[in-house]
């Protein structure tokens, strides 16, 4: 009974990122395993791979996702370098592994839950420390992109054992007394270079609409520029028609006028209308100077991350490019995500991200269950590509100040908006508490 309960929490942990994959796969499965926690793990389809079965090699998928379940097996291998070198050679980049760890320092509570008859089976051997991991994953060629320790009380205690185990771990030095680690590792794959749709929202930036495609780098791909203009009184519109016929010859120029308000809807418009495989912002103010686009796309071919995260944060700003009370907003806000999202992130705020159109179609069904909250569409992207697993990297840029117009952010309005998004984002992501 203890042990169904403690799968059905984990499930739920699982289960976050696992029903917006495309395909589950438990790989070797251990004899004792009852299959109670895979069953209860919410996914599109489930397959079990066992010892005897071939594994699929998915190092076809482009567009798909497929997350690979290995539940307590490490922890009874005696090759376990070979063994994830062998799945590597197996996955694709979008592939990802999830691997559920006991925890090396309570070998014997294990003894004695066996003792108590809560767990049954062998014994666990090999008990791998955190820097164990890193190294395990560094020779067999995966980056670890996420870890969570999680307690289990194995009684409902009145009804408060899901709610000791949600709180529990959040605590310094008590969390790494946790039972079990819930591991996401991504395959380091290069990819291919791909073609890309630049949206650039644009309001009252006549005077920067030109420099933004004058200043576009040379990929080497197909590039797709779509400008959304949205409600502006000094002549956006009219120059950037001008502009798409003018450079026509050297871009693929689509224009775009809102019937919304704000940033993350022009985001939204620009991106339904995107037809390239990846996807990049960059703000018309041209603060986050558009040379620096080749950095991202390089990144994200050359394997190291599948989310291209912008950090304004790194170098010293240019004059007033970021005020005062904005920049300490902007460092309060990356140091409570990086806490929230168990993810490392520098700066949350910058306008610039490049990700993959297939991993934009799963973080908007994220989004449907999430919630719409966010008034520049920044967490909305941050949020489900800590939950998914899609694994991010941050570029440095050097912030710019403008050289046209006003800025069209509302701070204080804003400000609020985000802390109810990230206070949300504690509650559901932090805790895995439902909606």
């Amino acid at each position: 009974m203890a042990n169904r309960y403690f799968h059905t929490f984990l499930a739920r942990e699982v289960s976050q990122l696992a029903r917006y994959y495309d395909r589950l796969i438990q790989w070797l499965p251990r004899q004792e395993d009852t299959g109670s926690l895979f069953a209860a793990i919410e996914a599109k389809t489930k397959q079990i791979v066992t010892d005897a079965d071939v594994f699929p090699c998915l190092a076809g998928e482009h567009n798909a996702r497929t997350l690979v379940l290995i539940n307590g097996t490490l922890n009874h291998h005696v090759d376990i370098q070979g063994l994830l070198s062998e799945l590597k050679s197996n996955l694709s980049r979008t592939s990802r592994v999830l691997l559920i760890l006991y925890n090396p320092y309570l070998r014997w509570l294990y003894q004695l839950a066996n003792w108590l008859g809560l767990r049954r089976g062998e014994l666990p051997t090999t008990f791998l420390r955190r820097v164990d991991l890193q190294n395990l994953a560094k020779l067999s060629g995966f980056e670890i992109i996420r870890e969570q320790p999680r307690i289990y009380c194995p009684w409902k205690l009145l009804g408060l054992g899901g709610l000791i185990n949600r709180t529990l771990f959040l605590l310094p030095l008590v969390r790494w007394l946790s039972l079990v680690y819930v591991s996401v590792w991504r395959p380091v794959i290069p990819a291919a270079p791909s073609g890309l749709s630049c949206v650039i929202p644009a309001r009252n930036e006549r005077g920067n609409i030109e420099a933004a495609v004058r200043r576009f780098p040379q990929l080497e791909v197909p590039v797709e520029m779509i400008f959304v203009e949205g409600h502006s009184n000094d002549g956006t519109w009219e120059e950037i028609r001008r502009v798409a016929d003018a450079y026509r010859d050297r871009f693929h120029i689509v224009a775009l006028q809102q019937t919304g308000n704000g940033k993350a809807d022009a985001v939204r418009l620009g991106f339904a209308h995107a037809t390239q495989p990846l996807l990049t912002i960059l703000d018309a103010d041209l603060t986050m100077p558009p040379e620096m686009l080749i950095r991202f796309h390089a990144a994200y071919v050359n394997g190291a991350g599948d989310f291209i995260n912008g950090s304004r944060l790194v170098y010293p700003m240019e004059g007033e490019a970021m005020r005062p009370l904005n920049r300490l907003g902007n460092i309060f806000f990356a140091k409570v995500l990086s806490w929230v999202l168990d993810l490392p992130v520098g700066d949350s705020l910058c306008g610039t991200k490049l990700l993959a159109r297939h991993d934009y179609q799963r973080f908007m069904a994220w989004r449907d269950d999430f919630g719409d909250f966010d008034p520049f569409g920044d967490f909305e992207l941050l949020f489900p590509a800590a939950v998914l697993g899609v694994g991010s990297v941050d570029i440095p840029v050097r912030y710019r100040a403008r050289t046209y117009g006003s800025t069209n952010i509302r701070r204080f309005r804003q400000g609020f908006q985000l802390l109810r998004m990230t206070l949300i984002g504690f509650f559901r992501i932090k805790l895995s508490l439902p909606r």
